[in-house]
């Protein structure tokens, strides 16, 4: 299953690597250089003037910091917790969680259609004229897109970045991987964006946010739920295969 729209004329060799090699370059060199910028700490002590550029330049404060939010997830930057408690600090949990959620899902979509040009075409016709073990997987995947690009957005312990590798090597469209990115995030995002919200008050007491809030159970069991609906039509169709229906 493919995306004809979004599909890349066909290139070779380094070419078509080289939007993955550049990333991969940024995301070491970022990782390296930006560890001790991109913090909590650096947020306390910019605060005031972070509120003070948003109340006289509102409208470039957002373009800013969505660009700013983009860079980080399609290079793989370490800071993209800072990034999330900073929306919620800036904009409040709304539209802070949107402005998180757009810049994350752009981010998303650089990143998937690197590694699609990059690798995942290739891979993926790989999978498709391969037999045994690998085709029933790729089959599977195919079978179940919908509910399992929810799931790895849902579940917190799949890393953003390997949700957003794992479907371009496997063919899904493009489409199909924006709408569930960008829905699958919202939980999360939400949650993170209130916690930045309420850093106002954590600043003043001189303490560091709770970023473990997420696995609390007034918020985990919600979004357990949530996958399990996500799962759902995959074990139906589990059940109706045993049973031959």
């Amino acid at each position: 299953m493919t995306d004809q729209a979004s599909s890349p004329p066909a290139k070779g060799g380094l070419a078509s690597k080289l939007p993955l090699i550049i990333i991969g370059i940024v995301a070491v060199l970022g990782a390296y250089f930006l560890r001790d910028y991109l913090t909590f700490e650096t947020l306390r002590e910019n605060r005031e003037a972070l509120i003070s550029f948003r109340d006289n330049n509102y409208l470039i404060t957002v373009l800013a910091f969505i660009a700013a939010y983009i860079v980080i997830v399609a290079f793989s930057l370490p800071g993209a917790t800072i990034a999330t408690l900073t929306g919620g600090f800036l904009f409040a949990t709304f539209p802070g969680a949107l402005f998180n959620v757009t810049g994350a899902t752009i981010g998303a979509i650089a990143i998937f259609l690197a590694a699609r040009w990059g690798l995942g075409e290739k891979l993926a016709a790989k999978m498709e004229s391969s037999e045994g073990a690998v085709k029933k997987i790729k089959d599977g995947i195919d079978e179940n897109q919908w509910s399992m690009l929810f799931l790895i957005r849902l579940v917190p312990a799949v890393p953003f970045f390997v949700a957003n590798l794992v479907p371009a090597l496997v063919g899904v469209p493009l489409s199909r991987f924006a709408i569930s990115t960008f829905l699958g995030i919202i939980p999360g995002a939400v949650v993170y964006t209130s916690v930045g919200a309420g850093l106002g008050e954590v600043f003043e007491r001189g303490e560091t946010p709770n970023l473990g809030i997420i696995f609390e159970p007034h918020i985990l069991f919600p979004i357990i739920g949530l996958c399990v609906l996500a799962a759902l039509p995959i074990a139906i169709k589990a059940i109706r295969g045993k049973k031959g229906l």
